[in-house]
């Protein structure tokens, strides 16, 4: 068989129809044929004429053009949407000639005057997407212009589109008095949301795989008791229900997720029911990457449904938090030492304090210093520095072991005081009073949050009660959890 030699090439493709053309055509095939015949003469082809665009085809109502330039073919098409809005205004709606638009980028053969392949295909396709009078256009295509014209754009998301292997990413232009707001909410959106100063989570809803559509209740409730648990980690910035929501049925990129919700971490999950038994599993990853950072699986007999939900719902929570501080802690050792924020200084403080060896110790000391002096009102490091200290008095690393004791009681107290919600700086505080070398408070000087704070029923407020109360001297089961301020 001989060699066929096909010539391609990058070519901006624009495919255009009139709306309703086989009406038009029955009420009046002459008036019709002669209008579209006067419309290309006049508007169509001197404007083509200008942005350099050639018609490859006419078929009927539609025509297939192409343009060396995606720019000039944007421009044409809009110019030309434009122009036809003002030729309609003064004509009776039956009798308005309207195109749709579709505009593609992409590679396709040429064989003699006419051009062939998946760049013609889609642009076909892109232009049925489009509303009457309206452009449809494909992302690559949006994105080549967004810099160079002023235009707005409207995501219409991944279309699934005949015949063509991939979902399309298209985009509708906002044309008219609309346009300004389209483009400000467009601006708004691409604008990548900074990371805030501490360990970030979106849990997106879980997917009810099984059948029984009861189950949608049981996934939604995991998801927003997650959040609800997750959200009273003093140390985590948790995304509303809200806002996760958003994605129910959906199947994004949770790269994209992380980005659009400004989230280092992202939880997903599923449900699954056979019979009385019931799997639920769970997935937690890093947004920038797209990397697992841990993943675990949950069979239940399903006697009591709201108890094996409060179950998984604590055993998921009570997993991610540590998870998430250990990936954190991990990160810190792989930044420069004069690229550490005050967050990332406590958690590389955390990495040295709990190796527990002398050298070790007094760099976790520095680093905790270090986050306080840039943020004196985080609590976390002055209650790290306070476990430092006390950790170094126990293993006698100081030689003043008394003096020791002592910053470790006043940096306790400061974290206390920065934020008397937070668990671990209670503790840090208890902890540093249970020697016995420091005066302790006053009888009645403490006063219980067991009942006020929903916290309180975690395991660390569990140490902080316990701490608390063998430095007043009381029980531990009826000692109270935090000093006057």
């Amino acid at each position: 068989m001989a060699e066929v030699n096909t010539q391609r090439r990058l070519a901006a493709i624009l495919s255009a129809d009139v709306v309703g053309y086989s009406r038009m055509m029955g009420e009046d095939e002459v008036g019709t044929h002669l209008a579209l015949k006067t419309l290309r003469r006049e508007m169509i082809e001197p404007k083509a004429d200008r942005y350099n665009g050639r018609t490859v085809k006419l078929m009927g109502d539609g025509a297939l053009m192409e343009f060396t330039s995606v720019v000039d073919a944007m421009q044409f098409a809009v110019e030309v949407q434009q122009a036809m809005r003002e030729r309609n205004r003064d004509i009776p709606e039956r009798q308005r000639i309207e195109y749709r638009m579709g505009i593609n980028l992409g590679d396709i053969i040429v064989d003699g005057n006419d051009v062939y392949g998946d760049g013609v295909n889609v642009a076909a396709r892109l232009e049925a997407l489009a509303e009457p009078g309206g452009i449809c256009v494909r992302r690559n295509v949006r994105d080549e212009v967004r810099d160079k014209l002023d235009v707005a754009f409207k995501d219409l998301g991944e279309v699934e589109v005949k015949n063509i292997a991939r979902p399309v990413r298209c985009f509708a232009v906002v044309l008219g008095p609309t346009a300004d707001v389209q483009r400000e909410a467009s601006s708004v959106q691409d604008a990548t949301l900074a990371l805030p100063d501490k360990p970030s989570i979106a849990v997106l809803p879980f997917q009810n795989m099984s059948q029984d559509p009861e189950q949608e209740f049981f996934a939604d409730g995991m998801s927003e008791d997650i959040i609800t648990g997750l959200s009273r980690y003093r140390s985590l910035f948790v995304i509303a229900r809200n806002s996760t929501f958003a994605y129910k049925g959906q199947s994004p990129d949770l790269r994209a997720v992380s980005q659009d919700l400004g989230v280092r971490y992202v939880l997903e999950g599923s449900i699954r029911k056979a019979g009385q038994r019931i799997r639920v599993t769970a997935q937690l990853i890093e947004g920038a990457s797209g990397a697992h950072i841990w993943a675990e699986r949950y069979d239940r007999e399903l006697t009591d449904l709201f108890a094996v939900q409060d179950e998984i719902t604590e055993a998921i929570v009570a997993a991610i938090g540590p998870e998430i501080d250990q990936v954190k802690r991990d990160r810190t050792q792989r930044l420069a030492p004069d690229n550490l924020d005050s967050w990332e200084s406590y958690q590389r403080g955390l990495w040295h304090l709990y190796h527990f060896t002398e050298a070790d110790n007094a760099e976790a000391q520095r680093l905790f210093r270090l986050a306080s002096a840039r943020s004196p009102t985080f609590a976390p490091a002055h209650s790290g520095l306070t476990h430092a200290l006390y950790f170094a008095y126990m293993h006698g690393y100081p030689k003043d072991r008394s003096a020791a004791l002592a910053e470790a009681f006043e940096s306790g107290r400061r974290a206390v005081a920065c934020d008397d919600r937070d668990a671990d700086a209670h503790f840090a505080l208890g902890a540093s009073c249970i020697s016995g070398a420091i005066s302790r408070p006053r009888s009645g000087s403490w006063k219980s949050r067991s009942v006020t704070t929903p916290t309180s029923h975690t395991p660390i407020w569990d140490l902080a009660r316990r701490c608390y109360g063998q430095a007043s001297g009381n029980a531990p089961s009826r000692a109270s959890t935090a000093p006057r301020a």
